[in-house]
């Protein structure tokens, strides 16, 4: 009799606590009595612990519980990437906890009492507002009330194993909750986390991203300018690293539902941080590049990436391009290798065609799109039209030419060159794909083909239009071909009979550099495939061209009303 006299009695005495002696939970907005220091409590109710707890006639569900199940059916996460097979309607501490954060069931509602608990200013459920207020769509949360076993771990191939101890845990099920990562009686951490989420702490004691470590995302000390808008909206972090998985995900919320990202448009997520009001040291401005003459088009769809596409875009469905088909946002930002920065870790095509996933060249990166499913019109009308990239680099059975991307290039004897460049050089996509405000091209913005003044998306100028050339809108021709290179064959103004000077250089001609040059590659030797709308046949034969030997050759066609029938340099 007395044993069960003092069970009351310490029983009476918790649920009735004052405040300053019920612990943190009693400076938490979890104390919705009177004394509570939220916005949302009791009209006069000061027993703080009665909201969830009871001594006597409580639920089963857990110990000493004190509310009702919310009877909602909710929307549940869902992804292509996701290899759970367990993810079911909430269980265990995760329904317990939306008997309240579902907005569904009365805050006051509870089993010890006949009527419910009055709260201030007509408040029954939490407010539609509240961040707290998960409603009963939860497929913008991080899933709860699935099975995270080695099954699983296996399956996903970058989770660490089941954290079974510590403050981040799975429950006695095996099963990860709400409370895997939220401590609902210590609010020390904020939002009741389990723990201090500084770097993202919490997210890795579960996932284990390849390349994370070495990542930028993971590493970088950049802090915000202060310039609108705010990249951290929802954290109290000031720095790259210390947001870590929050620079692009959201737990709660997210406006990119599958993978949780703070956006639904994926580039915004990447503009929040790539616009340039990061520093210490300055970020680059990305965003500004996509809003130039040509680019990279990531804001024409939304919601059509999908991580689990095939490596090459298909030629049946309407292309598209987002940021992270480009950058894997996990993976090491320095340059690794032949590998320009920014590159590491993604997918592409080699140059047989096969999938590669991981590339090792840049060129097999942008093989995803402009080869095999690479898709008209083409800037100039060739005489030999080929959009595949991939064979046109390609050096097949010696009879074409191309610049020397996969390969050293076929030519032995090309005087023009610049320093550093020579027949020996290979060059990369972006040698000539470029913003035009690059440090490459001598500006101070980023490089990578982002966005340019210049079509289609070029360093610099190489201009398409007949009869009109200059040096300077031939510029990117001039960026490795030197113009002011003199000999008796000096391919660009020098002294000599050159047909180079008289085509591209004189007056009367101004031919762009691309009526006779192909400049990816071309059936013919020394990237010959003529603009059709520029070089047309003479007298119904061609137009043609024939190399007759270094620096010299034949053609038979008719441009600029000159007939060339045949004629010989």
């Amino acid at each position: 009799m007395n044993f069960h006299r003092h069970l009351i009695f310490l029983a009476v005495l918790f649920f009735s606590l004052p405040a300053a002696f019920c612990g943190s939970v009693a400076n938490s907005k979890h104390n919705l009595s009177a004394s509570g220091p939220g916005t949302i409590i009791a009209t006069s109710e000061t027993q703080i612990c009665i909201f969830c707890h009871t001594p006597h006639n409580s639920s089963t569900q857990a110990p000493l519980w004190n509310r009702y199940d919310s009877g909602a059916t909710y929307t549940l996460y869902t992804s292509s990437t996701t290899k759970s097979t367990t993810i079911v309607q909430p269980t265990g501490a995760s329904k317990l906890c939306l008997s309240c954060h579902d907005g569904t069931v009365a805050l006051g509602m509870v089993r010890s009492r006949a009527a419910n608990i009055a709260m201030r200013n007509g408040v029954t459920t939490l407010p539609g507002t509240s961040a707290s207020n998960l409603g009963t769509d939860l497929s913008d949360d991080h899933p709860v009330s699935f099975t995270y076993d080695t099954t699983l771990v296996s399956a996903n191939g970058q989770l660490n194993s089941p954290p079974t101890t510590g403050r981040v845990h799975v429950d006695s099920t095996g099963s990860m909750q709400c409370t895997s990562c939220h401590e609902p009686h210590d609010p020390q951490y904020g939002s009741f986390l389990a723990m201090d989420n500084t770097a993202s702490a919490i997210c890795i004691t579960c996932h284990n991203k390849t390349y994370w470590n070495q990542s930028s995302h993971k590493t970088s000390s950049k802090v915000w300018n202060g310039i609108a808008p705010n990249p951290w909206p929802h954290t109290k972090f000031n720095t790259v690293a210390a947001n870590a998985c929050e620079n692009c995900h959201d737990p709660h919320g997210a406006g990119g539902k599958s993978r949780l990202m703070n956006y639904a448009a994926e580039e915004q997520n990447c503009y929040s941080c790539h616009n340039g009001n990061l520093v210490s040291p300055a970020t680059k401005n990305i965003q500004a590049d996509f809003s130039k003459a040509s680019v990279h088009p990531v804001t024409l769809t939304t919601g059509i990436h999908d991580p689990t596409e095939a490596v090459l875009v298909s030629a049946s469905t309407a292309h598209h391009v987002e940021c992270v088909d480009c950058h894997n946002p996990h993976a090491a930002y320095p340059a690794a290798g032949v590998l320009p920065g920014g590159l590491t870790g993604v997918r592409g095509i080699d140059i047989t065609g096969g999938d590669l996933s991981t590339i090792s060249h840049e060129y097999e990166l942008c093989f995803r799109c402009h080869a095999d499913t690479a898709k008209g019109p083409a800037r100039v009308t060739r005489q030999t039209p080929n959009l595949n990239t991939r064979q046109e680099f390609q050096n097949i059975n010696g009879v074409n030419s191309y610049h020397p991307v996969i390969s050293v290039g076929r030519n032995a004897d090309v005087p023009s060159l610049k320093s550093p460049w020579t027949i020996a050089s290979l060059i990369g996509c972006t040698d000539c794909h470029n913003s035009d405000s690059s440090p490459a091209a001598g500006g101070f913005g980023a490089n990578g083909p982002h966005g340019s003044a210049y079509v289609p998306i070029l360093e610099r100028a190489m201009n398409l239009t007949d009869t009109q050339s200059t040096t300077a809108t031939a510029a990117l021709c001039f960026k490795c071909h030197n113009f002011n290179w003199s000999n008796g064959s000096d391919p660009f103004g020098g002294s000599g009979d050159s047909m180079h000077q008289k085509h591209v250089i004189s007056s009367d001609v101004r031919a762009s550099c691309t009526a006779c040059h192909d400049p990816h590659g071309s059936p013919q030797p020394h990237l010959i495939n003529f603009d059709t709308t520029v070089v047309r046949p003479v007298n119904g034969v061609g137009p043609s061209y024939t190399s007759t030997g270094s620096r010299h050759g034949t053609c038979t066609l008719l441009c600029h009303g000159e007939n060339h029938n045949p004629r010989s340099y």
